[in-house]
């Protein structure tokens, strides 16, 4: 007898379900404890934003820092060398080196406040080393639940929902294992560009100049168009042109075409009809620019662009995905079968797989040659190690769990796998 089925087929061995736990603890096989030592390691591999994103966000608190101090300390410098060079009275002077003082004791304050801030990412960047170091064999059921609750939060604060991720992260206490801070800044600018305005994402700029630079990025330049485009709108056509001419004429060598179109509008106007024009008046040019910045923001953190939940979905979909899913009889098991899942996959290749597989619905084992399929006499196929386990506590009697059929062990016949 030969016996073959598709993942996500209708077979009745193809389903899974939960299974029955023995009274004494099951000690792993040497082939269970390598299969899970597989999954660590791989399960690792996956872990690159989880660590990145907190080092970048640490190392852009430094720099900012040291940005912050250099120019104090230069203000400061300049300072007392006028206050030498120039002929000020005794109170004069001593005016001038309280201020200065002053000064620095406001620096003081806030090398302070920057300490403590770099101390407590330094403190996460910890504590995502030392969880990934608990990982082991024994822990990693655990260690995955918290794997997949940080995936939700991380998509939650992709979809916006700030509150709910923060909620869920402090009610799970996993906040050092989240990027909560890091999209609590980003939300400024998003919010910001929703209510159409160009100033926080242009500081934005200013901040990550460097890396934007080292990437090539037109962000600061299409957010400079943008803010041209609606001086033209409000018909404040000689601001504009000092504006162009302030910060336009610059990317001029790098972004002529781009430039010389959007200088037209001076001419055409927001009521044009041309629409190679018209266009650059849209409102969902700020939409696009939303759409930019999360882009460059997610490349400055070394973020993945889509949601890790996407990716996750996606990753198991494709693996499950054949023709068969897509058939009326397919089997209410397969995730396949839901009109959600289908349309998410739909775009996703079929499954490589070039031999199918039998796993048991009562244990989830793989049914082979060790582990043969057996048929019961209603049709349903089991491993013969969970029927052999069900025979003897049951004095020799099979009760299929999902038809409630019942008959004798030996009334069961061995299936053949080609």
């Amino acid at each position: 007898m030969e016996m073959e089925t598709v993942p996500g087929g209708n077979s009745p061995a193809s389903t899974t379900s939960t299974t029955s736990t023995a009274a004494t603890p099951a000690v792993p096989s040497p082939a269970a404890t390598s299969s899970k030592l597989s999954q660590l390691t791989e399960s690792l591999k996956l872990e690159h934003q989880f660590l990145r994103v907190p080092f970048e966000h640490y190392k852009k608190t430094i720099r900012s820092n040291h940005r912050i101090v250099e120019k104090e300390i230069s203000a400061v410098i300049s300072g007392v060398g006028d206050a030498t060079d120039s002929d000020l009275s005794g109170d004069e002077a001593a005016q001038r080196l309280n201020s200065l003082v002053s000064r620095l004791q406001g620096l003081k304050r806030k090398l302070e406040e920057s300490g403590r801030m770099e101390n407590l990412q330094a403190q996460r960047c910890r504590a995502r080393l030392d969880h990934l170091e608990s990982m082991d064999v024994e822990n990693l059921s655990d260690w995955n639940r918290t794997r997949l609750k940080r995936i939700l939060v991380d998509y939650m604060l992709r979809m916006s929902y700030y509150d709910t991720a923060t909620k869920f992260a402090e009610s799970s206490n996993i906040e050092d294992l989240v990027d909560i801070d890091v999209f609590l800044e980003a939300k400024k600018v998003i919010d910001a560009l929703h209510n159409k305005e160009v100033a926080p994402a242009l500081a934005w700029c200013v901040d990550n100049k460097s890396r934007l630079k080292k990437s090539k990025s037109k962000f600061e330049f299409q957010l400079r168009l943008q803010e041209f485009i609606e001086m033209v709108r409000a018909e404040n056509m000689m601001r504009a042109i000092t504006y162009a001419r302030k910060y336009l004429a610059p990317w001029g060598s790098t972004h002529m075409k781009e430039l010389q179109r959007v200088m037209a509008t001076l001419a055409f106007r927001s009521n044009t009809e041309c629409a190679i024009y018209k266009v650059l008046f849209d409102a969902k040019q700020w939409d696009y620019l939303v759409d930019q910045f999360k882009q460059e923001f997610c490349k400055l953190y070394g973020m993945t662009l889509e949601p890790l939940l996407n990716i996750y979905l996606q990753a198991g979909l494709s693996a499950l995905k054949t023709p068969l899913c897509y058939e009326d009889d397919c089997t209410k098991e397969d995730p396949l079968s839901q009109e959600s899942f289908r349309k998410l996959a739909q775009p996703l290749p079929y499954s490589k797989q070039h031999h199918s597989k039998l796993v048991c619905y009562i244990t989830k084992e793989l049914m082979d040659t060790e582990n043969p399929p057996l048929v019961l006499p209603n049709g349903y196929v089991y491993s013969t190690k969970a029927l052999e386990e069900m025979a003897k506590k049951n004095d020799g009697r099979i009760t299929c769990p999902r038809t409630s059929y019942t008959c004798n062990y030996t009334d069961l016949v061995k299936a053949y796998i080609s």
